[in-house]
């Protein structure tokens, strides 16, 4: 049996100087990166984000992948660390709401040198291997841009059943609405500012509650849906690229026949390797996503892809 944990390399700038948070815990007298162990029903990104809100008091959304580890615990249980970076802004860090505990005793900030001198564990030093990486290319600081296919919804046949009817308004089923409320705190911990859909009923209902959520209005694009594609692809393809180079944290719902296009637009800010993952994007199964972390915006610069991860809720 393996025991399944995540967490996150925190980071700031202060004076264009990285700073990165270690903790320290009483129990083990050692100092490493938050984390803790999956609770029943999580998906690694809510650990991640959860187990950081207990352990340092900060809210944060997840930045790229970094390294997975894989350890024995004192009593030979193998276990597996999933790891991002998560940056840590001003607002945030004045929010913070850290209350020293039996299991932490602190959260200090430190420079990389001075965390890797302290840092216990050899394997936490190769996370922050990875994250000085994205750093020297200048990708540490991402934007998510995540395409979600909708969720569960009413079979076509079972709808239209012989009917001339609109397929536009063909809804979720059950299965799909409790889908939908699952990608709540999936979403979120990337946090997408935008959320960008088809105005077909069953992706507007995939969205509707991360968005009455997060207080976001739904922005709807006809070049989304399932028609939309397929009349005018070239129109769905600039609505994809506008949104990324528009350049702030966005998630897109659209159909199964629509994605093809989406990902094969993506394709053109992305690397080989990351090519290969965008081209499994449109076999994504109802309410899966891949979340394509870009580097921000920055004048003069084109945006290229960091990493790619696949998710969904059952």
């Amino acid at each position: 049996m393996t025991i399944y944990a995540a967490g996150a390399i925190l980071w700031r700038e202060e004076k264009g100087k990285l700073l990165v948070a270690l903790i320290h815990r009483n129990r083990h007298n050692d100092w490493s990166w938050p984390k803790g162990k999956v609770d029943p029903g999580e998906l690694l990104p809510e650990t991640a984000v959860r187990e950081i809100a207990e352990e340092t008091g900060l809210k944060i959304k997840l930045g790229p992948r970094l390294k997975i580890v894989n350890y024995k615990i004192p009593n030979g249980t193998a276990k597996e660390v999933h790891y991002w970076a998560a940056r840590v802004s001003p607002s945030a860090l004045a929010k913070s709401k850290f209350k020293p505990s039996e299991e932490v005793e602190s959260v200090e900030w430190r420079t990389p040198d001075e965390a890797r001198k302290l840092l216990t564990y050899e394997f936490d030093s190769e996370v922050l291997d990875e994250l000085l990486a994205l750093q020297k290319k200048g990708y540490l600081r991402t934007k998510p841009l995540i395409v979600l296919r909708h969720a569960k919804a009413t079979p076509r046949a079972d709808w239209m059943n012989g009917q001339a009817v609109d397929d536009g308004n063909r809804p979720l089923l059950t299965a799909g609405d409790a889908q939908a409320k699952q990608l709540i705190k999936l979403l979120g911990a990337f946090s997408p500012k935008r959320v960008i859909t088809s105005p077909w009923s069953r992706c507007l209902n995939t969205v509707a509650p991360y968005a009455k959520k997060r207080k976001l209005k739904i922005i709807e694009r006809s070049q989304l849906s399932e028609l939309g594609n397929k009349k005018g692809p070239k129109r769905t393809k600039n609505v994809i690229t506008d949104i990324v180079e528009d350049g702030r944290a966005s998630v897109i719902c659209s159909h199964r026949p629509a994605l093809p296009t989406i990902f094969e637009t993506l394709e053109a800010y992305a690397t080989s390797s990351q090519k290969e993952l965008l081209r499994e994007g449109p076999g994504l199964k109802p309410a899966e996503m891949l979340v394509i972390h870009l580097t921000a915006n920055e004048i003069g610069r084109q945006r290229k892809i960091v990493s790619v991860e696949r998710y969904g809720v059952i």
